[in-house]
């Protein structure tokens, strides 16, 4: 009497999809596939020797706790960028000064406009001249004049 192999329990069937991650792509579950895996292996455990409930339990309050701070953090981050373009909207027309990279000049101008990119901001000045908003500038205001 001949036997067939047996595949491994852990293998998928090819006419599965499978995910292949790009860099663009998030590299964390969202909450929809992590419910579908986890209701693959409540279907895929032994029957007889059944997981405890309570680690399914701390794992989905665990995964629970992780979406709030992905939310949280996605939150911060637009409060953030919305912070970042009022301070760029209290920048135009304050005067900058700004040191050359060899420190023996210095670049000074009203700000016209600022362009806010991912890692800083870049002011444009009235001559036309863009300086980075860094540390180690200078910007100022003219004092009000007072009225007489």
């Amino acid at each position: 009497m001949s036997v067939a192999p047996v595949a491994p329990a852990n293998s998928a069937p090819q006419n599965e999809p499978t995910f292949k991650a790009t860099g663009s792509e998030q590299a964390y579950l969202d909450y929809s596939a992590f419910l579908k895996l986890f209701m693959e292996s409540l279907k895929a455990q032994d029957p007889t020797d059944p997981l405890d409930t309570a680690e399914y339990m701390g794992q989905l309050a665990q995964f629970s706790a992780v979406e709030q701070s992905t939310k949280t953090n996605q939150n911060l981050t637009s409060m953030l960028q919305q912070h970042s373009i009022n301070q760029a909207n209290n920048l135009i027309g304050a005067t900058v000064e700004v040191p050359s990279a060899d420190g023996k000049e210095t670049i000074t101008g009203v700000i016209e406009s600022v362009q806010i990119l991912s890692d800083g901001s870049v002011a444009t000045l009235e001559d036309g001249q863009k300086v980075a908003l860094v540390p180690g500038i200078k910007i100022s205001r003219p004092a009000p004049e007072a009225s007489s």
